[in-house]
């Protein structure tokens, strides 16, 4: 009986294994491709006093630079960190009063939720795309070069808000849009997000809405994922739509999908081979190429002057990536800048350094060869 036990179990030990590698495989493709998102207030308010907050110790409680401090019913302003120990994280509020103490709360990189709380009038527009009208804020400026800001996945429009002063100061009408499956898009055919591989006919759309409405001359800009839609555009748009891309902004951009497959899986812990069975799941499911989104392997098409920045502490995209693209560059022919900021999580370049951040932002686009 122990002899035959033991021989069912070296039978099944395998199957029960491909069993849990497969389930974890189709749990992480549906998480990558599932546009559900998720509010969740993870922190908590342990005092308010003297124009600070006292927070739970946490990681995202102490993280460096401006943060908003959301909640169910407000938000406020946090500045930089003053006190942190084992204990609590002391910062102090810069808008908006903090909610009582015991609120939960998440401390969020996006402060801003409309051009208007940054003083700038913005029209709401629709622009036209494949699968229906998209939502976008127009915000006009006297200037013919227009910036279309892009998003990234899970997160919606807000997320350019933070570097519209300074685009805004330099005279660029700035068309903020929306894609398929945000709040207020068209849902895709089957539900899902396509990771870039056809959103970015949405920012076709856009790019040929900006250029239909004055612009002579276009600057893309993403946000993570945002960066893998502008990267497809670059690649498989017209030439039509692509030559006036003059250029390229990108803000934490996810530059090869498989390495963040990756980089996902190992801070989920999921079990080693998750990585490549979800890759392949998720061809399956939508028909992604993921050989198209490996940026220093196949290049796009067009690769116009770019301003790059990541953040080294970056949890979401690797800042590997970046760094791969960065030394790859000169040899690809793409005019290239890299900027990484040792502090920073993903999408946070600004929040650590505003001022920087627009710094930067006001050098690179002002270039001689930038400026028309």
């Amino acid at each position: 009986m122990i002899r035959e036990t033991g021989t069912v179990l070296v039978f099944l030990a395998p199957l029960l294994a491909a069993f849990l590698l497969g389930g974890a495989g189709w749990y992480f493709s549906t998480m990558l491709l599932r546009p559900i998102r998720v509010i969740a207030y993870p922190e908590r308010v342990l005092a308010v006093d003297e124009g600070e907050v006292a927070l739970a110790p946490s990681h995202w409680a102490g993280q460096p630079g401006t943060w908003a401090l959301r909640w169910t019913t407000g938000k406020s302003l946090l500045g930089p960190v003053r006190t942190a120990n084992g204990t609590e994280v002391r910062r102090p509020v810069t808008g908006n009063p903090a909610p009582p103490p015991g609120t939960a709360v998440a401390v969020d990189a996006g402060p801003y939720d409309h051009p208007a709380e940054l003083g700038l009038d913005a029209e709401e527009v629709t622009v036209p795309t494949p699968l229906g009208g998209c939502p976008a804020w127009l915000v006009p400026a006297p200037g013919s070069t227009w910036v279309v800001a892009v998003h990234g996945r899970g997160v919606d429009r807000r997320e350019c808000l933070r570097a519209l002063p300074t685009l805004h100061r330099l005279g660029h009408p700035v068309l903020i849009i929306t894609y398929r499956n945000d709040d207020g898009a068209p849902v895709s055919p089957d539900g899902y997000y396509h990771l870039g591989d056809t959103e970015w006919r949405d920012l076709d759309a856009a790019a040929g809405y900006a250029l239909g409405h004055g612009a002579t001359d276009l600057v893309l800009y993403g946000w993570s994922m945002g960066a893998a839609i502008t990267s497809a555009f670059l690649d498989r748009a017209a030439p039509e739509r692509t030559a006036p891309v003059r250029s390229l902004v990108w803000d934490s951009p996810l530059l090869d999908w498989r390495a963040t497959l990756r980089h996902q899986a190992g801070l989920r812990r999921l079990p080693r081979g998750s990585t490549e069975l979800a890759a392949l799941i998720t061809r399956y499911r939508i028909g992604i190429d993921f050989d198209r989104f490996d940026l220093v392997s196949r290049p796009p098409r067009v690769r116009p002057p770019t301003l790059l920045m990541h953040g080294a502490a970056d949890g979401t995209v690797p800042v590997a990536s970046a760094r791969a693209l960065n030394a790859a560059a000169p040899g690809l022919g793409w005019p290239l800048r890299y900027v990484e900021v040792p502090d920073a999580e993903h999408t946070a370049v600004w929040n650590v350094d505003p001022e920087r951040y627009a710094a930067l932002l006001t050098e690179f686009l002002t270039e001689p060869a930038r400026s028309r």
